[in-house]
């Protein structure tokens, strides 16, 4: 007897017509993906090689803009491929690690736009002490803080569902997330509802934290104009962001754990859709268009480039 190892075999939902339209569905996610490819890598790029930008709200925010990279690859890629084939299946294994990919993204997503709250609290309720507060040593540990909280929770969130013992093998996603593969056990999952419990208090806290920042912003700009000037610019894409990021991620958290068959298919996968597109896609582009300084940087580096 061989030691073999087994991998159950997940299947995905197939998207309403793909047969008649997969290709259509093919180039339109391609370009989608090219489009979040092209605003967060230009972005990046922009930050990394302008030296008037290397400050913690820019720094922050080519944080956000490589996060949109790293979540994109892990549903992207996998989706054109089985629009290629008109195959929607995934090995258990690969399963584990897009599930891992696209919620740690999300997550990091959160923490970010929570040490961008800080910075900009900071910056206009204590501008003498920005530079004292915001060093680069702890600019590093507050970008390390934004990395290593999504990939405990979703490497300790992976290892209890890979202890599950699973009696269905279908998704009813268009990508793996942990709770639908929670779903497929026939074991308690109480193990797993408790530390989903844990993480979504986390992030409740640090919303309200957001929330207690702006606050405190709010009434900061009320005794200056000046305040009120760098709120305005560099305040309101952040609260945009905030809002992209809380409206995707609690549509797809609240659906995922109590979603009704009453909701028609084609509406449930274009609302899950929107944690992998709306994001990653609006959010640099809002920064480009009200952020002056990129704005001008960008231009710049697109003239030089093409001259």
């Amino acid at each position: 007897m061989t030691n073999q190892t087994y991998f159950a075999i997940y299947t995905l939902i197939e998207p309403k017509g793909s047969k008649s339209y997969r290709h259509i569905y093919f180039t339109s996610f391609l370009l989608l993906y090219g489009l979040i490819l092209l605003m967060n890598i230009w972005l990046s790029v922009v930050i990394v090689l302008e030296r008037a930008l290397h400050e913690p709200m820019y720094i922050f925010l080519c944080n956000l803009c490589v996060n949109y990279l790293y979540g994109a690859a892990g549903f992207y890629p996998k989706f054109l491929h089985d629009l290629i084939l008109d195959s929607y299946v995934i090995p258990s294994f690969m399963c584990s690690l897009q599930a891992f990919v696209i919620y740690s993204s999300a997550m990091c997503e959160c923490t970010t736009l929570a040490v961008m709250a800080y910075d900009r609290h900071v910056a206009i309720c204590q501008p003498l002490g920005y530079h004292s507060k915001l060093t680069k040593n702890t600019c590093s540990i507050l970008l390390l803080f934004c990395w290593t909280v999504p990939f405990i929770c979703m490497f300790i969130g992976v290892v209890l569902l890979n202890r599950l013992a699973v009696c269905k093998y279908h998704i009813d996603k268009l990508y793996c997330d942990n709770w639908s593969i929670v779903k497929l056990s026939c074991e308690s999952v109480d193990i797993n509802n408790l530390m989903a419990l844990i993480v979504l208090l986390f992030y409740i806290c640090l919303t309200a934290l957001i929330i207690l920042s702006y606050i405190k912003l709010i009434v900061a700009c009320k005794a200056s104009l000046e305040n009120r000037r760098k709120f305005w610019q560099t305040c309101v894409p952040h609260l945009f962001s905030i809002m992209n990021c809380s409206f995707t991620v609690f549509f797809d958290a609240m659906y995922s754990r109590y979603g009704s068959s009453n909701v028609p298919e084609s509406v449930y996968v274009v609302f899950a859709l929107l944690l992998l597109i709306l994001p990653p896609l609006f959010n640099p582009l809002v920064y480009v268009l009200k952020l002056k300084e990129i704005r001008k940087r960008s231009l710049k580096l697109c003239v030089n480039t093409v001259s």
